[in-house]
């Protein structure tokens, strides 16, 4: 099958993640999440932790969306690294996969991400102070 070029930023979102091993940084954090043996193989970390960010770029909300947007998309395909004749994850595996993982791992995860991100100058973002004190009136 041709293939056709992809998403320019995808493209370099995922040199930038492969160059800094992604892959092997994420199973090493979620292999306590997984059993050795048990049932069958779940959703790949890399995979996982690839698909999430695709509802923030693409405005989804849903993990049905995300999961129907990985299916109809060849260059979302090459980004988490499904081939075209590979199933893509449902939602319901994108959701137990999320309520597998615990939130400091996803922070954890994302937080690297970004930081790699601003570094190579590819995100720009503020630090944003929310002061919540009251004050009664007189």
């Amino acid at each position: 099958m041709a293939r056709s070029p992809w998403h320019p930023f995808y493209q370099r979102l995922n040199e930038l993640l492969d160059g800094e091993k992604f892959d092997e940084l994420v199973e090493g954090l979620c292999r306590k999440f997984y059993a050795a043996t048990m049932g069958r193989p779940g959703l790949v970390p890399g995979v996982y932790f690839r698909s999430l960010p695709i509802g923030y770029f693409e405005g989804i909300d849903s993990e049905r969306g995300i999961a129907w947007r990985l299916a109809d998309s060849l260059a979302l395909r090459e980004f988490v690294g499904i081939g075209i004749t590979e199933l893509t994850p449902d939602h319901s595996t994108i959701s137990r996969t999320r309520r597998l993982i615990d939130v400091e791992t996803h922070r954890g995860v994302f937080t690297w991400v970004l930081e790699r991100l601003a570094d190579r100058g590819l995100v720009k973002g503020k630090r944003v102070g929310v002061d919540a004190t009251t004050i009664d009136p007189l």
